[in-house]
């Protein structure tokens, strides 16, 4: 089966074309960060405008690039929530058209799914059952995965995901849109230890998280009369450094607690260079193997959510008929997969 992907959740436009026993055929991928750095932050009308503009172009471009037609595909698959309403409207009612015309099934896909799954399409995938974390700019998750549509939740963020925390902090700190990358890119140049910042809910005994608090001892650091330009960079790297033992700390005791020897990471905060260092050390120093998705499916893509698609429909989804309606969910927990849109 042959299955169109169609990714809108928020600031990237992703489609992708996945065989199933080929594998993932291609995918084409724009991003918004140009558009919004102006405002520093996504501007969520501005973000459905661009899915509009660049939808048409990237199918075009994807068939392009695989040798394909419309008359090749088999299925579509969407991205239907969580994310922006009106961003998922416009990748939903684009996928819902597309199957009424072409007479196609068509099958919404929960956008933490596509990114939990995604570390599959790598060259050395990981097997069922494993533990889960994952980190994106709105999410912080651990989750147990027994299979394709089995999840069960062990924690999560009470406040701000990783991902968030990040961005704002960096902004805290002046620095670009978007923050997250330039802040780790920063403290690369930076001294952990200098600034002593908490570690929040490392001792919980549970496998909740919260940086909300964290975010607000960086912004009394920086807010101390004697606090330069030059203390960023040690201010940064104590940050990164604060949550990246928070993340490890946990993703190994959800290892311990569950018996499993395998952990998933997935979403944007996945890419980050010492959360992998650190995570690889601390698995390996208790014989367990760190999966990651390739760098360039770390953000939102479509090659995730035509796998994810391409996965159910081979578990027995049976998707629907184009019809021509659509609907979308910006708030979906995955706890509610088996939940139809």
């Amino acid at each position: 089966m042959r299955v169109l992907g169609i990714e809108t959740s928020c600031d990237e436009t992703g489609v992708a074309l996945y065989e199933t026993g080929r594998g993932l055929l291609g995918h084409c991928l724009h991003s918004q960060i140009d558009l919004h750095a102006v405002y520093g932050g996504v501007v969520p009308e501005l973000a459905s405008r661009d899915h509009i503009r660049r939808l048409p172009l990237l199918l075009r471009e994807l068939l392009a690039k695989t040798g394909t037609t419309l008359a090749d595909v088999d299925a579509v698959a969407y991205t239907a929530g969580p994310g922006l309403a009106g961003a998922l409207l416009v990748g939903s009612a684009f996928a819902e058209s597309l199957a009424l015309a072409l007479d196609l099934p068509v099958l919404p896909v929960h956008h933490l799914e596509g990114h939990l799954l995604s570390p599959l399409l790598s060259a050395t995938p990981p097997a069922f059952p494993f533990v889960a974390l994952l980190v994106s700019g709105g999410h912080t998750q651990l989750m147990r995965v027994t299979g394709v549509g089995d999840y069960h939740l062990l924690g999560e963020t009470v406040d701000d995901a990783a991902g968030e925390a990040f961005d704002k902090t960096a902004k805290l700190l002046g620095l670009g849109y978007p923050g997250g990358p330039a802040l780790a890119t920063l403290a690369q140049a930076g001294r952990p230890g200098r600034f002593r910042l908490p570690r929040p809910m490392l001792h919980s005994k549970d496998f909740d998280f919260s940086f909300s608090g964290l975010k607000t001892a960086v912004l009394n650091a920086a807010s101390a009369p004697d606090f330069t330009d030059a203390d960023k960079a040690d201010l940064a790297a104590e940050f990164q450094e604060a949550v990246v033992d928070v993340l490890v700390a946990k993703s190994l005791a959800a290892l311990r607690h569950t018996g499993l020897r395998q952990l998933v990471v997935a979403g944007g905060v996945g890419a980050n260079r010492r959360l992998r260092d650190q995570l690889d050390g601390a698995a390996a120093r208790r014989k367990a193997t760190v999966f990651y998705p390739e760098l360039a499916l770390c953000t939102d893509n479509g090659a995730m959510i035509a796998f994810a698609g391409a996965l159910r429909f081979a578990a027995g989804a049976p998707g629907r008929t184009g019809d021509g309606a659509f609907a979308v969910r910006p708030r979906w927990s995955l706890q509610e997969i088996g939940t139809p849109v």
